[in-house]
């Protein structure tokens, strides 16, 4: 796994497409933060940090609504062989307003419509919509 970022919007976007609950990833602060964010902007129900003996699960709860997933699309904007950054200026809507990014800045990870505010830029981690 080279890649743990999009290996978590994959097992969340596979999860979603037959039904499941949660699901249960190892755990990173930066996968964490990341969840966390969703769960904030409502694309996710909930999400916990399970402690089994020496190991760290990361616990998500997918949320759906009238049986269809609060997520219908998700991508990977920045990735390890190219990095994508922007200026707060350049920081753009997803989806029409619809969506988010999530950008990581010097003040930590927040959505575009926060780094915009706070007038920062930095990598623009991923899209959610």
């Amino acid at each position: 796994m080279t890649d743990p970022i999009t290996d978590m919007l994959n097992q969340i976007r596979n999860a979603q497409a037959v039904s499941k609950t949660e699901v249960l990833l190892p755990f990173s602060k930066l996968k964490n933060e990341i969840a966390m964010i969703l769960a904030k902007e409502g694309f996710v129900a909930d999400v916990k940090k399970v402690v089994k003996g020496k190991s760290k699960i990361l616990k998500i709860i997918l949320k759906y609504e009238e049986g269809l997933p609060a997520i219908e699309g998700a991508k990977r904007v920045s990735k390890p062989g190219q990095r994508i950054y922007s200026g707060f200026y350049d920081i753009k809507k997803v989806q029409g307003g619809f969506g988010i990014s999530v950008i990581s800045t010097s003040k930590g990870l927040m959505t575009n419509v926060e780094a915009k505010k706070a007038k920062l830029g930095g990598e623009v981690l991923l899209e959610v919509w």
